[in-house]
């Protein structure tokens, strides 16, 4: 039975127990929030390969109590050479998702975690706060069931990608759960820029070895794409509702769908959680927001609105809230989006805190392998569309559409919540799932967690645009969803279909509570 993790020296929570321990062991050695993350994250980029990498993006909201907090977008731009003649000249419609072609844009989390860590304060030296990763990476880690498991059902798709065989099939076997997985060229990088800083990965050493690597495997991305990239600061979206005031990343993320949903929701004035009234709402509300995702969001460079002007136009909100019937269904044939990520979180015992999500895309990316490095590149900038224009077609310079979205909120009871998960076309579903069952309706923080969830939309590799709910749910309940119009199919327990949510609080008394997802090999801990 898991149990919400609680303490006042500090909170961490991560999908993966090692990367859990590492953070707690530098909040203990007297590491800032933002450094517990980063320990957790590059962790995290060890042990959980298939989810995230050094080779992806990342974004993050960091708070201090008394101050609003800021956001960092680590997302990498498509590269100069990636423009729509590179693919019509290979005889492609549309980016491959997997090979060369795929990892078509700059790794932007290792600039991330050095954004954050200026940001962030701490006074632990690089080293230490990579020393957990390079260990795990150099001596092994053991496999884990859902990397078992992907890597077999994806092993025909990734297999030809460069290094992915040497990286991840060792003997040309597939890997089993508990095995060690050892990842020596990995650990060598991490060292590298420990000693060397973050920065060598974009402008020193390592910069110009990843762009030989790249180059080698038929990447577009070239080493000036590399020298051009630097993080940002942003200032994060906000809405307020009833419990509070919500924070979320602007984009090219979705966090605009994931204010919305829970602004929307709030006006329906639902007073009872995990009924008909709870679930149906909060799919409903989901709806209404992604069409106006859909129609929007994307490089924000490139966006004829102003995501924050759309969230603040109470207008625009009541009109899209009372077009929801709280008793029928909008059909729904909007096409889905894929991911694969992580989302981790720490509180320190100054009350910083930090939101963190980070991700490859696809399971293992690309799943382009870079041999000198270990460095396993991302796939996001296959979301791009071959098109001349419009929403999200492949321009060089351009960021790519993120489903990424790390939370954070600030109740009105003087609470600190930062949540999150994992799950592309599922996290503000989940996010909202998780918000409402513990900030609105008043739930335990791990039950909130816990408790069966849905997702409207895709499943793992699956174009669906269904209700799918874990077969915990009451069956009254299922059956009145399917009464009501939802084209509902039901799910095994405790799926990852439904993501790896996590979620860290503060009182105002300074009491951190802390709970993570079975459905993840995770832990939160806390001292």
């Amino acid at each position: 039975m898991l149990k919400t993790a609680h303490g006042r020296g500090g909170a961490v929570t991560a999908p993966h127990h090692l990367a859990s321990e590492a953070g707690l062991q530098v909040l203990k050695d007297g590491g800032a929030a933002a450094e517990a993350a980063v320990a957790i994250a590059a962790t995290l980029a060890v042990v959980y390969p298939h989810m995230n990498s050094i080779g992806g993006d990342s974004f993050w909201l960091l708070a201090e109590p008394g101050r609003d907090p800021v956001g960092v977008d680590a997302c990498g731009r498509a590269a100069a050479a990636a423009d729509l003649d590179l693919y019509r000249r290979a005889g492609l419609s549309a980016v491959p998702w997997r090979g060369p072609l795929a990892a078509n844009t700059v790794a932007g989390t290792l600039s991330g975690w050095s954004e954050v860590l200026r940001l962030g304060g701490g006074r632990l030296p690089l080293a230490r706060l990579l020393e957990p990763a390079i260990g795990h990476a150099e001596q092994g880690c053991p496999v884990t069931r859902s990397m078992a498991q992907l890597t077999a059902a994806k092993r025909a798709e990734l297999g030809p990608a460069p290094g992915f065989a040497q990286a991840f099939l060792p003997g040309g076997e597939l890997p089993i759960l508990g095995q060690l997985l050892r990842q020596p060229a990995l650990g060598a990088t991490l060292r590298a820029l420990a000693a060397e800083g973050l920065d060598s990965a974009y402008r020193g050493r390592l910069a110009r070895t990843i762009a030989a690597d790249l180059a080698a495997a038929g990447s577009p991305v070239a080493l000036a794409d590399l020298e051009a990239h630097h993080a940002a600061v942003v200032q994060p979206l906000s809405v307020g509702i009833g419990a509070g005031r919500l924070y979320n990343m602007p984009p090219p993320t979705q966090g605009l769908a994931s204010l919305m949903i829970l602004a929307l929701f709030d006006r329906l004035g639902v007073r009872e959680g995990e009924g008909f009234a709870h679930v149906h709402g909060l799919v409903e509300a989901t709806k209404r927001a992604f069409r106006i995702r859909d129609r929007h969001v994307g490089d924000p460079a490139l966006m004829s609105v102003d995501a924050q002007g759309l969230l603040g136009d109470q207008a625009l909100l009541d009109r899209l809230a009372g077009e929801i019937d709280p008793a029928r269904a909008l059909a729904w044939p909007q096409p889905p989006s894929d991911g694969d990520t992580v989302w981790f979180g720490a509180i320190d015992g100054q009350g910083r805190a930090v939101s963190a999500i980070q991700s490859i895309y696809f399971e293992f990316g690309s799943g382009v392998v870079l041999p000198q490095t270990g460095i396993t590149w991302q796939n996001r900038g296959a979301s791009f569309r071959i098109a001349e224009d419009g929403w999200n077609a492949l321009r060089p310079g351009r960021k790519p559409f993120h489903t990424l979205n790390p939370a954070m909120a600030r109740l009105g009871d003087g609470r600190t919540m930062a949540y999150g998960t994992m799950g592309g076309e599922g996290q503000p579903q989940t996010q909202a799932a998780v918000f409402t069952r513990y900030a609105v309706f008043g739930q335990d923080l791990q039950d909130a967690i816990t408790a069966p969830r849905w997702l409207l939309g895709r499943t793992w590799g699956e174009q669906s645009t269904s209700l799918k709910l874990e077969d915990r749910f009451d069956p009254a309940l299922v059956e009145a969803l399917r009464a009501a119009g939802h084209v509902v199919d039901m799910l095994e327990p405790f799926t990852s279909v439904m993501g790896h949510a996590g979620a860290l609080v503060r009182h105002a008394d300074g009491a951190l509570d802390g709970a993570t997802d079975p459905r993840s090999d995770g832990a939160a801990l806390a001292y």
